[in-house]
């Protein structure tokens, strides 16, 4: 296969749902804005970039449980009350559409049990012999980006439509880090959006020098266990022997796997629906009348 596009399905419905307002509604006031802007997302991307595989990678877990054990404040501040995630009722109600819907097109949708849609990502990136798109809103991703396969970014940042190519020279011009390096760059820096703290007093420029001097987290607490004094930033050495269990730990957490099992599937374009019966009854349903026929148009061109 050639050309492979994976969908971090998750990043693109949030997206969708706070992008479209939720008076987007079916005929009994059900609200579908999420459905209808992932819908039109995927025509776009189809018809712009003519993907030759295709498949929707989703949470099978959203908070993995290996992930917590390793880092307990590993995404804690968006569990609810009820110990779920914190998702809008109004977007929540809408993932079953959603998933019925790419299910009755055809297009592939794969999770794997304890996994995040991004594990799946990394191994479909990984196993894949071929040119790779990943679209997504998460930079954690940006740590899959390789030229020589390649492996590239598609970040919505600034919306479908004015997507950001994202390579390891985009990385690098960015952050200042080698182009494959941004797991750990993010490790040592931290992100408070999915609770993961960072070394304390390690900030960008801090974490970029660390990273370009020693080349990785292995490098540098390679440094630390020899007693090399040179290359670390004025106070970084003392900081980050304090914070050694915190690098163990955070590593599982920031990573992508890349060797989970995925179930088979079939990542082809599907030109026509797979079932298109079912298509028109959610169609109607959920009065998705409108993206249904343009995602329909986009998946036949050729």
């Amino acid at each position: 296969m050639g050309g492979l596009m994976l969908l971090d399905t998750p990043s693109l419905y949030f997206r969708a749902f706070f992008g479209v307002p939720e008076s987007v509604t079916a005929s009994d006031g059900t609200p579908v804005n999420a459905v209808r802007g992932l819908l039109d997302m995927i025509a776009r991307l189809a018809r712009d970039r003519a993907p030759r595989s295709l498949v929707a990678c989703m949470d099978a877990d959203w908070r993995p449980a290996f992930r917590v054990e390793a880092l307990p404040s590993y995404k804690a501040h968006r569990v609810g009350p009820d110990g779920g995630d914190q998702t809008p009722d109004a977007l929540a109600t809408q993932v079953p559409v959603i998933e019925e819907v790419l299910d009755a097109f055809g297009i592939a949708r794969i999770g794997a049990p304890g996994y995040e849609a991004d594990d799946v990502i990394g191994t479909l990136a990984t196993v894949h012999d071929g040119e790779v798109d990943v679209v997504t809103g998460d930079r954690d991703l940006f740590q899959l980006v390789r030229d020589d396969k390649p492996v590239r970014v598609l970040y919505t940042a600034r919306g479908i439509k004015a997507l950001q190519i994202v390579d390891e020279a985009e990385v690098t011009a960015k952050y200042g880090i080698p182009g494959r390096a941004y797991a750990d760059y993010a490790t040592l820096r931290g992100d408070p959006s999915d609770g993961l703290p960072g070394v304390p007093g390690v900030g960008d420029k801090t974490a970029a020098a660390l990273i370009t001097r020693f080349g990785d987290l292995e490098g540098i607490e390679r440094a630390l266990d020899e007693g090399e004094t040179s290359g670390f930033p004025t106070g970084s050495r003392l900081k980050l022997e304090k914070a050694r269990d915190y690098l163990a730990a955070a590593r599982t957490v920031v990573r992508v796997e890349t060797r989970i099992p995925i179930p088979a599937f079939d990542a082809e374009v599907p030109r026509t629906p797979r079932d298109p019966e079912r298509l028109v009854a959610l169609s109607e349903r959920w009065s998705l009348d409108s993206p249904v026929n343009r995602l329909l148009a986009a998946l036949a061109a050729e």
